[in-house]
């Protein structure tokens, strides 16, 4: 008897079992606060960006901040040695691109450059590890993405951040009547016939950053999301070969996914220096 309903099982849970686009599509949909219905809807919340965003930029602070309190002038440890080195590399970049005062600009540069870094690596843990690890602390979530970056909201959440440095450094360093004039008088000149080409190229390039700024980012680490997905599939044909792609395949990508994962941080953080730098200087 035992022997007739172990086939009917198997072919029960295979029927059960998703298909590939229907794994893709589970593991690619976030924790909302609602179901979404349009392209653009400001009231719906992704509760696991939120989360692993914030939770990471707490974790962020809290190095640096170790960092700074455990630093010594001996010689110094693995730990300040390498921070030593990040804050170096941020020095010099900031000092090479905006020409001002850097005592706010040079220590954000370093926050964002870490904490991208760290929602980017994000991407390097199983995507199979939080369903079952939720479910055993009784947190049964339909769904869960754990990368903050490869959320559009959230990078365009940044990138509207460093839109605020950018129009508030413009003001400071201009004044409202500076920044109001090259509005509408830079580049092409300050004849009242090319104040409305004026204002409205300034604007596309505000709009330009911001957009470019967060969309790269995004695209990225999404596609790599995507391919991890793709590798993890490869796992569940149950033969050798596709069970020893998936381990080469996983391999080799997590490899060449370091380098972009600290590529993207670094492009943000120089964007971010850059956008701020040109705030610095005028037409």
């Amino acid at each position: 008897m035992a022997t007739e309903l172990a086939p009917e099982a198997a072919n029960h849970a295979a029927e059960q079992a998703p298909t590939a686009s229907e794994y893709i599509v589970h593991h690619l949909t976030h924790l909302s606060t609602t179901h979404q219905t349009k392209i653009i809807d400001f009231s719906i919340l992704n509760m696991d960006t939120l989360f692993w965003s914030i939770t990471l930029g707490a974790i962020t602070c809290f190095v640096m901040w170790l960092a700074a309190r455990r630093a010594t002038s001996g010689v110094p440890g693995r730990f300040q040695a390498m921070v030593e080195m990040l804050v170096e590399m941020v020095e010099d970049q900031s000092k090479a691109i905006v020409h001002g005062n850097r005592t706010f600009i040079a220590p954000l540069a370093l926050t964002v450059f870490v904490w991208v870094i760290l929602m980017n690596a994000m991407d390097f843990l199983p995507v199979d590890m939080f369903h079952p690890l939720f479910n055993l602390l009784g947190l049964h979530l339909d769904h869960h993405r754990a990368v903050p970056t490869a959320d559009l909201n959230g990078t365009l959440g940044m990138s509207v951040g460093v839109l605020a440095l950018m129009l508030y450094y413009n003001i400071k360093i201009k004044g409202v009547g500076g920044f109001i004039h090259e509005l509408f008088c830079a580049p092409f000149g300050a004849h009242p016939l090319l104040w409305i080409p004026n204002f409205a190229l300034n604007l596309i390039e505000f709009v330009a950053k911001t957009v470019s700024l967060g969309m790269r980012l995004f695209g990225n680490m999404y596609a790599g999301e995507l391919i991890f997905l793709l590798i993890a599939l490869l796992g569940s044909t149950a033969t050798w070969w596709g069970f020893g792609m998936h381990v080469i395949a996983g391999t080799v990508w997590s490899i060449f996914h370091i380098l972009i994962v600290v590529l993207q941080a670094f492009i943000f953080m120089m964007l971010t220096l850059v956008y701020i730098g040109q705030a610095h200087e005028g037409h």
